[in-house]
């Protein structure tokens, strides 16, 4: 199966207010399709991770695949092109903007790659809302919809350049069981019948457990 992303002896340190080593040796891959979650306790060095991998925080040491292809040393306009093809990203906050509609938040990142017609990016919107059942509310401002369909939204707003990745930061922190769950079925779905690879950071161990695989952080280091 091939690999989507992986990760080669990553290090990264924070130099102020002193020098701290937050990562330590970090290396793992992520396969096609697969559904991995990432836990540990606060201060471990997950979110620093996620930032990394998601190709944000350039400042490193080690290397970094996407799709069998090194993307450490690549430059900003390159890496941001490359972010918004490949990795769909949704975080705790939904960060939706408030004053447009549903459609037009889905249709953002799509405008900004710039490879389809204004029309088909609207016709992709459309299907992505369908797959997580909220079509319906594609025409209603962000500002309208509950905190659950937020967080369905941000997804759909996720996947519109059909992702190799969607990387998550606590995307159920703010959701009830109720919605968590249905933010877990919706991912599950993605990697089952679409083949999409999932890397979520999670503090909620239910999500976790039922994932393909537990990455276990501890102090900056990844335990087999």
């Amino acid at each position: 199966m091939s690999v989507i992303l992986e990760a080669k002896h990553i290090n990264k340190y924070f130099k102020k207010p002193v020098n701290f080593h937050v990562l330590k040796d970090i290396s793992f891959q992520i396969k096609k399709g697969e559904f991995a979650s990432v836990m540990g306790k606060s201060g471990c060095g997950k979110s620093t991770l996620l930032y990394i991998l998601s190709t944000m925080d350039t400042d490193y040491e080690g290397e970094l695949y996407l799709k069998n292809q090194l993307i450490t040393g690549q430059d900003s306009t390159h890496l941001s092109h490359l972010r918004n093809k490949h990795i769909g990203f949704v975080f705790q906050f939904h960060y939706l903007l408030s004053e447009f509609s549903v459609l037009e938040n889905v249709m953002l990142p799509a405008k900004k790659l710039a490879e389809k017609s204004l029309q088909e990016i609207e016709h992709n919107a459309i299907q992505k809302l369908k797959i997580l059942n909220i079509e319906h509310l594609a025409s209603k401002k962000a500002s309208q919809v509950s905190g659950g369909e937020k967080q369905r939204v941000a997804i759909a707003r996720a996947l519109i350049n059909d992702p190799s990745i969607i990387m998550g930061d606590e995307p159920t922190g703010n959701l009830d069981s109720h919605n968590a769950e249905n933010v877990f079925n919706i991912f599950k779905q993605l990697s089952d019948e679409q083949g999409l690879s999932l890397l979520i950071v999670t503090h909620d161990e239910d999500f976790a457990n039922k994932t393909d695989r537990i990455i276990q952080m501890e102090d900056g280091k990844i335990l087999l």
